[in-house]
């Protein structure tokens, strides 16, 4: 119940200046008081006192900030700003030497201060005023930052979802044909492909549902789907995989590279005529690591005029530049018989 009333408060402007002059009266009162028991003068004089600090304050928080400091004027906001605490100061001394015995005939009023102690008074007023209104939008600043910032992320992670989401039904689809075609020629490597599928589908759903993973897992499930694609094309192909460095404590976004993989067994080899190959590199340092792959292009009627189009490379280019933004590179190389990728990661 306190937090929702001092959430009120907070959020209430109108409570907010109320409860400052409030305090400020009362500190005025105290400190104009003549005797130790507070007379009526007492407080007649510190609510006419205040009618200059109100408007003085008022001035700088609501024309000088927003008009010229927001707007980093600061040359003129300073200029002015000294100018409003001289004529708030003087408009002072002239409303009790003039005004005031119009404004209450009964009553005989003289300023306690001199110029030079107004001007104190004001400077006061007026600077704190001015931080609270300056600490305040700087917190609200902040807040909306970290909102904004907190809706990317959320939009960045809902992205990578929808991108990583697109590898699996993809990915199965192939899968099931190619087995669905060893069925069809009771190939009896149609068993242990299966099981090599399973252990893949595995760990897409149950072990690369996160943000990261490491580098182990996703070289072992590269490996799999590799002996996979070897048993399918009967040594045919030239089918290497080549990892160099240390592989431990270091941590990659899950299924990163499959995509290009993927692709470059259904476009490279599915295709090829002659002589066909897929050959991959991992080399890690400490600093970074490097992943290669090239194939050999297959014959046009066979792929898809823009064959890394879709969940292939676009797919991995948006997953480096959400998740690596700064930290990666991408080339392409292409020629009229081969195709090329090269990604390096600094982690």
């Amino acid at each position: 119940m306190k937090s929702i009333k001092f959430r009120s408060i907070y959020q209430n402007r109108v409570l907010q200046h109320i409860l400052f002059w409030f305090v400020s009266f009362l500190v005025l009162l105290r400190l104009f008081a003549s005797s130790a028991s507070i007379e009526k003068i007492d407080y007649l004089y510190t609510a006419l006192f205040h009618i200059s600090l109100i408007i003085g304050m008022y001035i700088n928080l609501l024309v000088l900030i927003p008009r010229l400091l927001s707007k980093k004027r600061y040359f003129l906001y300073g200029v002015l700003l000294i100018l409003l605490i001289l004529a708030t100061a003087m408009f002072n001394l002239f409303f009790f030497d003039q005004w005031v015995g119009y404004i209450m005939p009964g009553y005989y009023f003289i300023s306690y201060y001199e110029f030079i102690d107004i001007i104190k008074f004001v400077v006061v007023y007026i600077g704190i005023t001015s931080l609270i209104k300056l600490s305040k939008a700087w917190f609200e600043l902040s807040e909306t930052n970290r909102r904004l910032s907190q809706l990317q992320k959320e939009k960045i992670e809902t992205e990578l979802k929808a991108l990583k989401g697109q590898i699996n039904p993809h990915f199965l689809f192939n899968s099931m044909n190619s087995i669905y075609s060893l069925a069809l020629n009771q190939s009896p490597k149609t068993p242990e492909i299966i099981l090599k599928l399973s252990e893949i589908m595995r760990y897409i759903i149950y072990e690369a549902n996160v943000d990261y993973v490491d580098l182990t897992k996703e070289v072992e499930y590269l490996q799999d789907y590799i002996d996979i694609q070897e048993l399918r094309t009967n040594k045919r192909a030239s089918i290497m995989f080549e990892v160099k460095g240390e592989l431990k404590n270091i941590r990659i976004a899950p299924l990163l590279f499959f995509p290009l993989v993927e692709n470059s067994f259904k476009h490279g080899i599915k295709g090829a005529t002659g002589k066909s190959f897929v050959h991959i590199h991992l080399n890690v340092s400490e600093k970074n690591l490097v992943f290669s792959i090239e194939n050999n292009k297959g014959i046009p009627v066979d792929i898809e005029k823009n064959h890394f189009q879709g969940i292939g490379l676009d797919n991995v280019r948006k997953r480096l530049e959400m998740i690596y933004p700064g930290l990666h590179e991408l080339s392409i190389t292409e020629t009229s018989e081969t195709f090329r990728v090269v990604i390096k990661i600094i982690h």
